[in-house]
């Protein structure tokens, strides 16, 4: 349907630059980084084995 190829993503990113400026596209391209990080910390349930994990060591702490 669509052909893109290197010449066409190439006048995207040089547009997307213009935009936005270096700095902000490794701001944006950093914090989606961390959201994708943590979306996937949230199917794995990482986040509820170190939240269960930090629960037992203050109930340690408490006995």
């Amino acid at each position: 349907m669509f052909d893109i190829g290197v010449p066409e993503l190439l006048i995207i990113l040089v547009i997307v630059i213009l935009l936005f400026g270096v700095g902000r596209i490794g701001k944006i391209a950093g914090e989606m980084g961390k959201g994708i990080r943590e979306f996937r910390d949230g199917l794995n349930g990482v986040g509820e084995e170190t939240k269960t994990s930090n629960d037992k060591q203050e109930s340690q702490k408490e006995a």
